[in-house]
Parts: C-alpha cells; sequence; structure tokens
C-alpha cells in the first residue's frame, strides 16, 4: 500500500484491552448504581471519548454523574498497567518496520492524554510514533479532527496516508474525509461491521495487514 504515513488507533489495534477496559467501566459504574449493562454494550462504545462513550451507555447523565464514574473508571482502569505483554503478538514489529521503511507513523485515540502517555512509556511503544492525538485534547471519534490535525502535522493530503483500527469509529472517521483505512478483526468489531465503512482492507490477523501494508 502505497502511504506517507500510517495512523493507528490504540486500544483494541495496537493493545490488547479491550475487556479491562469493559471490566473497569462496569465496576465504576455499577458501584455507583447505575444498572449492569450487556457486556457488548461497554465493548461497543471503545474508540469514543469517555464523554460521548458515557452519553451513548447512559443516556440522559449529568456531567456530575459522569465526573463521578470516571473517577472510578480510572481508579479500576489504571490499577492495571500496560505492559509490552499486553501488545498484540507481531504489532511492535509491525510498527518499527513502518519507521524503518521511511514512512510517518502516528496514533488517533479515544484514550485520554494522561491514558496514553502512559500507555505510550510502559508499553514500549512511544518511540515510534511522531505526533499522537487523543479524545480529551481535540474531537471525539467518529468526527475526523484527530486525522485532520495529524495530516496538518505531516503537510499531506488524506489520500496519502492510512487510518488502521478495530472499530467502526475509526474507519467511519477516515472515511468522512477520503482516507483510505484498514479494518483489523481482533478487537472490538468485526467484518460484518467494518465492512459498512468501505476500508482498504480488512484483516484478521498480523501478518495479513504487514502484506496490506507491503512489509
Amino acid at each position: 500500500m502505497d502511504v506517507k504515513v500510517v495512523i493507528f488507533d490504540w486500544d483494541g489495534t495496537l493493545v490488547d484491552s479491550v475487556e479491562h477496559i469493559a471490566d473497569s467501566l462496569h465496576q465504576a459504574a455499577t458501584e455507583l448504581g447505575y444498572p449492569a449493562l450487556e457486556r457488548e454494550a461497554y465493548r461497543d462504545i471503545i474508540g469514543l471519548g469517555m464523554v460521548e462513550a458515557l452519553e451513548k451507555l447512559y443516556p440522559g447523565i449529568s456531567r456530575e454523574q459522569m465526573n463521578t464514574i470516571r473517577e472510578g473508571y480510572g481508579r479500576y482502569f489504571f490499577s492495571k498497567g500496560t505492559t509490552p505483554q499486553n501488545v498484540f503478538d507481531g504489532m511492535a514489529e509491525v510498527v518499527s518496520d513502518i519507521r524503518a521503511g521511511g514512512r510517518g507513523c502516528s496514533v488517533a485515540t479515544g484514550k485520554s492524554r494522561k491514558g496514553l502517555e502512559g500507555a505510550l512509556v510502559s508499553s514500549g511503544l512511544g518511540p515510534h510514533f511522531e505526533i499522537t492525538r487523543c479524545a480529551d485534547e481535540t474531537r471525539s471519534k467518529p468526527h475526523p479532527a484527530m486525522l485532520q490535525e495529524i495530516l496538518a502535522f505531516y503537510g499531506i493530503k488524506p489520500a496519502e496516508a492510512v487510518m488502521i483500527g478495530d472499530t467502526r469509529y475509526d474507519l467511519e472517521m477516515a472515511q468522512c474525509i477520503g482516507m483510505p483505512s484498514i479494518g483489523v478483526e481482533w478487537g472490538v468489531h468485526k467484518r460484518d461491521v467494518l465492512g459498512h465503512y468501505a476500508p482498504h482492507a480488512i484483516v484478521d490477523s498480523v501478518p495479513d495487514l504487514r502484506e496490506v501494508l507491503g512489509l
């Protein structure tokens, strides 16, 4: 695939964190008396910013209530740090090889800046990324603001980059500005969902991703 920059989602794409996020949301909300939701409901909002995620999970929630859940979520989530072992097998090498081949590499994530900064260090992936954008410093997915800011950093057009992600929010974000995308099936959403957003490819293994990227 002939692009200058590869943009990755974080949770569920580079790092195996989906179930931990779902667990942390469930525990934070239910201990405050909010109803327990189906597991898939917690998984489905992964990729959104926390404000947007909680509004979708608990419609009508106030900002004060939201902040209380967020505090509890932070306690649960950060009690378990990201390590190199949490990175999906082969993805550290994918990122390294992208940079070694002269292409740019970046992250667009629904995580908070605080959460991403810690994970960049503890996962060992941080040095590979030239720019990262988070939902709490710009607009949440699927709005394309994160991608537009990354493109501006590199001075390139949407067609010169590719967005790689495991959720419909990732692929919809790219579709909004005509950026090619690649869906990966080892995270939240599967082919039947990802396929609605006209991805360049959908892959179910890291070797397949390497092939699409030409690594």
